[in-house]
């Protein structure tokens, strides 16, 4: 009883720390970008409070642009490594990661298609992204799949194969664009929240927080399916369905996020690493903590992507690409050695 009260205690104080990081980081980032914000009014008003002495134009740039692309920027980051967390877990691969699995490349396929397709249905997007995302994810497991199981080699082979016929398909979707498009969605493919609004944040924030409680309730099982699947299955585990689930779930929050962001990589590899590195690998503590980190570290990325060459911005995937490729680039030796 005093272990599990610990154990508690442990969690929450971990899950607490993650929260008052996140919030001070969303408090930091919307007082800083290429339009300079005077602090003690931006914090007076950031409070509720009324009479804080900004102006109409400086009301209007922190809570219809910032905040909007900030809390965007944040559900991106929950979803991605929340869903690289599942795949890790389940794949029992580390370097199992939405992006490196052509998961991503298979939601922004369907966003694709759905924006040039049925471009006047805003329902397409979020739905062809969900189901582009499920389809890469099964085809990569299905062929990653020997007589010894879906082998880490064979998963980042197959991952690569996915990722090549993907973007093959990108690039005949974006023939059929005209030219005035191309631009615009090529800058998408590598990660923007610029087109953050109301609606749209709403629609991802609900499903990002469906996906996670999935992922959450399953993260038990999780823990007994790194062990083998066959030793889960002897102790009760209903791996077929967990299996099934984690897999529905996870592209469920990759599919929200492309249709949402674009196609951000390597979140779902750099942090639930950075996670199990300093909290321990408990898929239970893992997804809660690799969401909350997750929204942090893509917030931070986004604020450096449009500060760093204001006015101008740099994809939000540029600067996540800058710090998770060379620590896969490590994992890989690391686990080649």
């Amino acid at each position: 009883m005093g272990a599990r009260q610990a154990t508690l205690k442990r969690t929450f104080g971990i899950f607490g720390m993650l929260l008052v990081a996140l919030f001070v980081i969303v408090v930091l980032a919307s007082l800083v970008g290429s339009q300079n914000l005077p602090l003690r009014s931006s914090l007076c008003a950031l409070t509720g409070a009324s009479g804080c002495g900004l102006s109409p134009e400086q009301h209007a740039i922190l809570f219809d642009l910032r905040l909007p692309r900030i809390m965007l920027a944040g559900v991106v980051g929950m979803c991605l490594a929340a869903a690289g967390a599942a795949y890790q877990a389940l794949l029992r691969n580390p370097l199992a990661e939405p992006y490196l699995l052509g998961v991503s490349n298979g939601a922004a396929v369907g966003t694709m298609m759905a924006l040039v397709f049925f471009g006047a249905h805003e329902w397409s997007r979020p739905v062809l992204a969900f189901a582009g995302a499920l389809l890469a994810t099964l085809f990569v497991y299905q062929l990653a799949r020997g007589r010894t199981g879906a082998t880490p080699e064979r998963l980042i082979l197959a991952g690569v194969i996915a990722t090549t016929f993907l973007s093959s398909a990108i690039v005949f979707l974006t023939a059929l664009m005209d030219a005035t498009r191309i631009r615009s969605f090529t800058f998408w493919l590598l990660g923007d929240l610029s087109g953050a609004n109301t609606r749209s944040l709403a629609l991802t924030f609900v499903v990002a927080l469906v996906g996670v409680a999935l992922l959450a309730v399953h993260a038990r099982p999780l823990n007994l399916m790194m062990l083998g699947e066959r030793d889960a299955f002897d102790l009760g585990v209903e791996t077929g369905r967990v299996r099934m689930t984690v897999f529905v779930a996870a592209s469920l929050l990759v599919g929200a996020s492309v249709a949402s962001g674009g196609s951000v990589g390597y979140v779902g590899l750099v942090v639930p690493h950075l996670v199990r590195l300093s909290f321990g690998g408990d898929n239970r503590l893992v997804i809660i903590g690799a969401a909350l980190a997750g929204a942090a570290f893509v917030i931070v990325a986004d604020t450096v992507a449009r500060t760093l060459i204001a006015p101008r911005e740099l994809p939000v995937g540029a600067i996540t690409a800058l710090i998770g490729a060379p620590l896969f680039i490590y994992l890989l030796k690391r686990r080649s050695s």
